[in-house]
């Protein structure tokens, strides 16, 4: 039978292998082939066993229906075309070519020279031809049934007034936990277990933030060491989840993490990256976007269309300003909130999805299509602020309904505690939520991410264990990763068996925490910081699937199972305080009906307001911020309106201990102690203090105190 009668025309959307019961219908769009050929594989994908042209092509989408072809079945394309790279054309039909669109791959991708349009080593470089067929080691796309039982599915829909995000890495969160079946570890089965579920929830997290879980490759110059792309920001596909986090190989195992997450009340957050793909620049592999229509899928020099933007530092940039690369990246984003139920999205390089061809946009094409989306509505949108380009640092550059990770709120809090000069102004604002970023377009404060830790730089333990970087197992001679972190390791580098050093180590690690949580704005908290996991002093871990990485949950001494106790206390405060987690931003103006204070005030040690020469004074580290708890609105669950506590949060990052005088309000005679820093196993309200009365204020220290009214209340 010829292939004209085997293949039906079928339809040019949607695009992808839709399975409809009968049949198989392909669509992939390619501007510039000449012929696309789809390539079946037996059960084994080792053997081609039918070639199929798709004569079809309806507005650059070349499209067929296959009859009787099944969920399970094998395939990958053949794409024709002219292979000129000074013109931005690489196609080479000697290579099997994954879908875009693809949802799911079959076998190992390890990345070999056939894999390469060009002939690697030619004097001619990527002008060279690679005529060598690749199929036999390439992964193969596979066709699937995507419907799964839903029901009783409930989204958390946390507001972002209550959310609290925890970054974590679905391998190597559970790699490690003797708490999980051997065949689930390091795999979504394993996060979706009864005992990971029951620790995030004791935890009092709302949003798991997942580090990339589309399909990715291991770079070839990593493998070549024995390293491997740990972090996966190296996208290979923006459908399909990771291979190896698959347990059983089944779709149904990410849905079903998902769904158990939900009924725990726990939200699903993916970091996604759009910006570049696995394909690397012209030096690199062809795999899938590249041979398909890499003048469409990428943007090119203009004067050079052989060679390659890279805003990203990964070799090319996705071409979002294409209309048909724009609908590829919106098909996705709805793929994973229709039919995975996942709850929002944080763009790595997100600067890189504004790009139009003058600049950096907040109004681009990327962010309008987000915003008049329906099913992208209601989901979380955070943005990675930055990329390599020209004008990439963008923090508080982007648009309404987007959040935005905080390094200011980072930078800062790393650095007033390790007691660097004149940081009272600089901590002031990131402590109520950044406004002078983040007031425009009418956003609210929980537009700032803020973090103290994130997967890309030190953990919280290291922040005060080393001084510098100790990436010599990368490879690079400890030349990569950030050479700023701000740390401090008083007194020796890595590890001590020095008391002294260990609880200031603590204590240090409980003060940043404690900004972190109580500061006005969303927090961010990196998986392993609440029992102080350490990356060894690697601040560039992305290649290490090893130790460095995987979270050891085997053995938790004495004073770090106090510190997570800590923590939990911490975060429940903050849940029990909405004075907290404020609806609008504070500018020291509304002024409380009861005690007379306004929304925010900044106290001196002295007891009264802050006043110019306070902030001006570099030595300055002790200062007191007072939260009027009926000065704006908070609300119940049933719409009533609630009053909550007034707080006082007083932070002292200097090395001696100072009286502070606590301050005098109407009505109110007693200040309650909520927690303190110096004192982690203090009990909520052991401590009662008059106001006017002179508390002695321990060095390095955070303490949170309630102000009791009159009335008792």
């Amino acid at each position: 039978m010829s292939s004209r009668a085997r293949v039906w025309p079928g339809k040019s959307y949607p695009l992808g292998a839709v399975w409809d019961g009968k049949g198989v219908n392909f669509a992939l769009f390619s501007a510039h082939a000449e012929k696309v050929e789809l390539c079946l594989f037996d059960s084994s994908g080792q053997r081609e066993i039918e070639r199929l042209t798709l004569h079809e092509n309806t507005d650059q989408i070349w499209h067929g229906y296959v009859p009787g072809l099944w969920p399970g079945a094998l395939y990958g394309y053949r794409v024709s075309g002219p292979y000129e790279p000074q013109l931005g054309h690489r196609f080479n039909h000697h290579k099997l070519l994954l879908d875009p669109y693809a949802k799911q791959f079959y076998g190992v991708l390890h990345l070999r020279d056939e894999h390469c349009g060009y002939q690697v080593g030619h004097s001619n470089a990527d002008l060279s031809f690679d005529a060598r067929d690749n199929a036999r080691e390439m992964l193969k796309c596979v066709v699937v049934d995507t419907s799964f039982n839903w029901e009783g599915d409930r989204l958390p829909e946390i507001p972002w007034s209550q959310t609290l995000i925890y970054e974590t890495h679905v391998r190597g969160y559970t790699i490690r936990h003797e708490g999980l079946p051997h065949h689930l570890r390091g795999t979504f089965a394993g996060f979706a277990h009864p005992e990971i579920i029951s620790y995030l929830r004791a935890l009092g997290i709302t949003s798991v933030e997942l580090m990339p879980v589309h399909a990715f490759v291991d770079d070839r110059f990593l493998t070549d060491r024995g390293l491997r792309n740990y972090w996966g920001y190296n996208t290979l596909c923006f459908f399909a989840p990771e291979p190896r986090y698959l347990s059983g190989g089944d779709l149904a195992e990410f849905k079903t993490m998902v769904k158990r997450l939900h009924d725990a009340g726990i939200e699903v957050l993916l970091d996604v990256v759009y910006n570049h793909t696995a394909e690397g620049n012209e030096l690199g592999p062809t795999l899938s976007f590249r041979g398909i229509d890499n003048a469409s899928y990428y943007r090119l020099h203009p004067g050079s269309r052989r060679h390659y933007i890279n805003d990203t530092g990964c070799g090319n940039t996705l071409n979002i300003a294409h209309p048909r690369v724009l609908q590829m990246v919106m098909d996705s984003l709805r793929y994973w909130v229709n039919e995975m139920h996942v709850d929002g999205f944080r763009f790595d390089l997100a600067v890189t999805l504004g790009r139009e061809e003058y600049g950096y946009d907040r109004q681009g094409g990327f962010f309008d299509a987000i915003r008049q989306d329906p099913a992208l509505a209601r989901v979380k949108v955070i943005a990675e602020p930055w990329d390599i380009g020209p004008g990439g640092y963008q923090l508080g550059g982007f648009p309404a309904g987007t959040a935005e990770w905080n390094d200011r709120f980072r930078d800062t809090t790393r650095r007033f505690w390790r007691g660097d000069d004149a940081m009272l102004p600089r901590l002031a604002p990131n402590l109520l939520a950044s406004s002078d970023l983040f007031e425009h377009d009418c956003r609210r404060p929980w537009t700032t991410i803020n973090y103290v830790a994130s997967h890309d730089g030190f953990t919280l333990a290291d922040l005060v264990s080393y001084n510098d970087r100790h990436n010599e197992a990368n490879g690079e001679n400890n030349r990569d990763g950030h050479p700023s972190n701000f740390s401090n390791n008083y007194g020796i580098e890595g590890p001590t068996n020095d008391s002294a050093i260990q609880q200031i180590r603590l204590r240090q690690r409980r003060n940043m925490l404690a900004t972190l949580i109580l500061a006005q704005g969303t927090p961010m908290l990196l998986a392993g910081d609440e029992f102080g996991r350490s990356q060894r002093g690697n601040n560039n871990a992305y290649c290490q699937d090893n130790e460095i990485n995987w979270i050891d949950w085997r053995h938790m001494p004495p004073e770090e199972a106090e510190f997570l106790d800590f923590i939990r206390r911490l975060i429940n405060l903050r849940r029990e305080h909405p004075v907290l987690r404020r609806y609008t931003f504070l500018h020291g103006k509304q002024i409380s009906k009861t005690t007379g204070l306004r929304d925010i005030e900044w106290i001196s040690p002295g007891g009264g307001a802050l006043a110019d020469r306070h902030w001006q004074e570099a030595k300055a580290r002790c200062f007191g911020m007072l939260l009027a708890g009926d000065a704006g609105e908070y609300f119940t669950q049933d719409g009533h309106p609630e009053i909550d506590d007034t707080l006082l949060i007083i932070l002292n990052a200097g090395s001696s201990t100072l009286p502070f005088r606590m301050p005098s309000v109407s009505g109110a005679r007693h200040w309650r102690c909520l927690l303190d820093t110096a004192r982690p196993r203090l009990a909520a309200g052991e401590v009662l203090i008059d106001t006017g009365a002179d508390l002695q204020m321990e060095s390095q220290a955070v303490i949170v105190f309630a102000l009791v009214r009159e009335s008792g209340s």
